[in-house]
């Protein structure tokens, strides 16, 4: 890696290819991106993809990804190491949060940056703990399977009960992309009761997301992720706040690796809450 001369910092907007080396600096930070996942990123909103640049050169990142007219969600806030301290970040902030308009924004954000966040409007929602280990392998439940075509209509709905916005074109593409693996379960009656997806990552799986109606609609979805895991390592990010969800993968064996905090600029609409029991990804909410 070579250090860029003194020139002016450059942002603009970034290009799939670009995002590949976004995605290195990621994998440096640990935090473990999925290796699929940048091209469902840039489904949701290919113009919210930004990378700084001095002498040509890449320096620092971000994205600020439009979901709907109200929500907006801010991600991979990055600055190469050796350039830190320059200014190279928060220019490259204030151009890009630009892109949200007046929408509320959501980010999840790092220990050492959330006093920061909280100078630029952003307020703590809840803490998100990282939990990462294997998980038994047990047997699966009744009511879980894996999700195909035929499910999709029901997967977006119950989608966007538990998240800020729709994003049917985000879902598409995330269950559908190279390594990611869908699972459905249904109570009685055949309604869905929650959805879970798992994809391969730099150093574990990932699960994201995992939502639920009950702690036991959760562990059922579990089970099937950890046999699909095969004894693999396993991380999934869990609101703090929902207690029952710390406790399943607790009970399960998996340890905390990091804390974030999610924290938004205004409102979001009503979500259930109670049924997130691991959110999507850091990068993308």
């Amino acid at each position: 890696m070579t250090s860029p001369g003194s020139g002016r910092l450059v942002v603009g907007q970034a290009t799939l290819d670009d995002w590949k080396v976004v995605g290195g600096w990621a994998a440096d930070e640990g935090w473990n991106p999925g290796l699929s996942d940048s091209a469902s990123f840039f489904v949701q909103d290919p113009e919210g993809f930004f990378i700084g640049r001095v002498d040509g050169e890449p320096v620092s990142a971000i994205s600020v990804v439009n979901y709907s007219a109200d929500y907006a969600f801010l991600g991979f806030y990055l600055v190469r190491p050796d350039l830190r301290g320059m200014g190279y970040g928060l220019a490259t902030w204030e151009t890009a949060l630009a892109h949200a308009g007046d929408r509320t924004v959501g980010l999840d954000g790092v220990v050492a940056q959330q006093d920061n966040y909280r100078k630029s409007g952003f307020e703590l929602a809840y803490r998100t703990v990282r939990f990462t280990g294997v998980a038994p392998v047990e047997r699966q439940p009744s009511g879980v399977r894996a999700a195909g075509p035929a499910d999709r209509a029901a997967i977006t709905a119950y989608d966007g009960a538990c998240h800020p916005a729709d994003r049917p074109a985000f879902l598409e593409s995330w269950l559908t992309a190279p390594g990611h693996r869908a699972y459905v379960r249904h109570g009685e009656g055949g309604r869905m009761s929650g959805y879970a997806v798992i994809r391969p990552a730099r150093d574990s799986l990932r699960i994201g997301p995992l939502f639920a109606d009950t702690a036991e609609d959760a562990g059922a979805l579990f089970a099937a992720l950890a046999a699909d895991a095969d004894g693999r390592a396993l991380a999934v990010d869990v609101p703090q706040t929902n207690t029952a969800a710390v406790a399943l993968v607790e009970k399960l064996g998996l340890t905390p690796s990091f804390e974030t905090a999610r924290m938004y600029t205004g409102r979001v609409r009503d979500l259930a809450r109670e049924r997130v029991h691991g959110v999507t990804s850091l990068e993308l909410g």
